[in-house]
């Protein structure tokens, strides 16, 4: 499982501000300066915001745009406590890094590339004194480590405005030796560097992966122990990833990698923004085959990716013997490889590389969606039309066992389950600043979100006694995963309240009801939080329901679902407090 990041997370507040002056740094970077009273303390609609707070040196927010130019229908829902992302059907959102937040004078800046694309590139081109602009963010502040003796920084121009704001606010007392990719000498900048640092310059196209990694190789390896932080293309940035795992041997949590952003294949400038662009290019529509989706998985579970990855050049008979596997039953593969992108074999002879298609699948993100939790989720959907016919879940139909008898004996498979649960910490605010906290001495969590449910109640400063059930999981496999201050209890008894946090999300209905009646036995007030709709932001929304009903049999529950189980196991809904991105808590009292 990976290392989570340590981090400080922020309430979501979507604030307007507005254009102040415009200047450029460099021939190569546009700077914006953006005022206005939402960057300080202001109440909307009733209620209080705080002051804007980016303390990190590589903190996104998250732009708002409109391909239609009405950026207003674009904007996201502002709850209580968090963001909810509505659908928008002509919404451009994008990430970037403030190069300078001022107090003092309620300022914020933000530097923009000049490469002549890109919805958030033109609007800073056009941008004038009194323009507005809406923004999200930032979620969190990455926490550095407090005691190292370096940090490399290493990046291409995307990633100037985080490394200059770290030279000049230095959140760590260590030499920093700074790498930066640029298109031309010109895009060069003055740096705040000091005694012992260093910096290297490399001219080299954008998304130049050979290059950054020659650079990176080419960096000295200063002595002690050291952090590497890397935002470029994200392509880019995979053999960068493996060299510094693999050869300079990083641990994960002295690693920071970021993509951000993707490099396209070249496409009709026209038609940037469009929101059925793609389906007018298309021509009729064609429901694509699996059959990339199943080479691919093939090739990450053979190991072909990783051996072509370490050894460019491999003849298909040397891979073969690489893998252990026959050479003709390599060759039933390779062919398929090389249409899809996954492998590349050269013309002279040299041997196999990666494609486009096998480097992405380098990262780990990437090969979950091929080997992890998600891909199995949809091999069981093969089993589809009977699971509709009969009324059970797909998971059920392909492995003879619920998801939740699946995990309860596979750590590795609970641990993805708690990965996905990560991002939960981000929207917590309105739960832990709820009141029913004040009179709360203990607390019993279950479920694959216990860990964030722990992270943001100790964020918010609320310190019950913490009490972690079963969740017919051994201990041995949570105690993996969820956090131990001298606070938990790893036995379950009576609590004050309950918190099942995605506890329901790899349940059938009858498991979730007889979870739902044990947690009657230990308290009367339990808290569910659970997705209840898809998050609107993302691309993949339209699938939510499907990939619910995969793994439980039944579609996403809402907030009627939510209640009709609970009704059943004794219990009554009090409320829901909406959290954003399409979670509510629940909160439940027994009958």
């Amino acid at each position: 499982m990976a290392a989570q990041r340590a981090c400080t997370t922020h309430p979501l507040v979507l604030r307007r501000v507005t254009v102040r002056r415009v200047h450029q740094v460099t021939p190569r970077m546009r700077r914006v300066v953006l005022g206005g009273e939402d960057l300080a303390a202001f109440t909307r609609d009733g209620i209080g915001r705080p002051a804007f707070a980016a303390p990190g040196f590589d903190d996104h927010i998250k732009l708002i745009l409109a391909a239609d130019g009405d950026v207003h229908a674009a904007l996201p829902a502002q709850l209580p406590h968090g963001i909810e992302w509505t659908p928008a059907e002509h919404r451009l959102t994008r990430d970037y890094t403030p190069r300078r937040v001022d107090q003092r004078t309620g300022e914020l800046h933000l530097d923009f590339v000049v490469h002549g694309e890109g919805p958030a590139e033109a609007w800073s081109a056009s941008a004038r004194e009194g323009d507005e602009l809406w923004f999200v963010g930032p979620k969190s502040s990455l926490r550095l480590p407090e005691r190292l003796d370096w940090i490399l920084l290493i990046g291409d121009e995307t990633a100037l405005p985080a490394i200059g704001r770290f030279l000049d606010e230095r959140p760590l007392d260590a030499p920093a030796h700074v790498l930066v990719t640029v298109s031309d000498d010109a895009a060069r900048q003055e740096l705040a560097l000091r005694d012992g640092d260093t910096v290297t310059w490399v001219v080299a196209e954008p998304g130049d992966a050979p290059a950054l990694e020659a650079a990176v190789r080419a960096l000295p390896v200063p002595p002690g122990e050291g952090y590497a932080w890397a935002a470029a293309e994200s392509r880019a940035l995979l053999p960068v990833r493996r060299y510094l795992q693999r050869e300079r041997e990083l641990p994960k949590d002295r690693l920071n990698i970021t993509g951000y952003w993707h490099r396209e294949e070249a496409t009709d400038p026209e038609a940037e923004g469009t929101a059925d662009a793609g389906a007018a290019a298309q021509g009729p529509a064609q429901i694509p085959s699996p059959l990339p989706w199943l080479v691919a998985r093939a090739a990450l579970q053979l190991g072909v990716v990783d051996a072509v990855a370490d050894a460019p050049g491999l003849l298909p008979g040397a891979l073969a013997a690489r893998l252990g596997v026959p050479g003709p039953r390599i060759d039933v593969l390779l062919p398929l490889l090389a249409t899809y992108g996954v492998v590349v074999g050269r013309d002279d002879g040299a041997g196999l590389r990666l494609g486009p298609a096998g480097e992405e699948l380098l990262d780990d993100h990437e090969r979950e969606e091929y080997t992890g939790h998600e891909a199995e989720l949809l091999l069981s959907l093969a089993h589809l039309a009977p699971a509709l016919r009969n009324g059970t879940s797909p998971w059920g139909l392909a492995s003879g066992t619920t998801l939740l008898g699946t995990v309860a004996h596979d750590a590795e498979r609970y641990g993805e389950l708690v990965e996905e649960c990560e991002q939960l910490v981000f929207l917590l605010d309105g739960l832990t600043a709820d009141p029913l906290w004040e009179d709360v001495g203990t607390c019993l969590l279950t479920g694959p979100g216990s860990a964030s449910v722990a992270a943001a109640l100790d964020g918010a400063g609320r310190r019950p006694r913490l009490r972690v059930a079963e969740d017919s999981v051994p201990a041995t496999v949570l105690r993996e995963h969820v956090p131990a201050p001298d606070r938990i209890d790893w036995t379950a008894g009576p609590a004050d309240v309950a918190v099942a946090a995605k506890a329901l999300a790899h349940r059938t209905d009858e498991e979730a009801a007889r979870l739902l009646t044990r947690l009657a036995g230990w308290t009367r007030t339990a808290i569910l939080v659970e997705a209840s709709r898809p998050d609107g932001l993302s691309p993949h929304a339209a699938e939510a329901a499907l990939h619910a009903y995969a793994a439980t049999g039944s579609p996403l529950r809402d907030s009627a679902a939510v209640e009709a189980l609970a009704n059943r196991s004794g219990w009554e809904v009090e409320r829901t407090i909406a959290l954003g991105w399409g979670a509510e808590a629940t909160v439940l009292r027994r009958a």
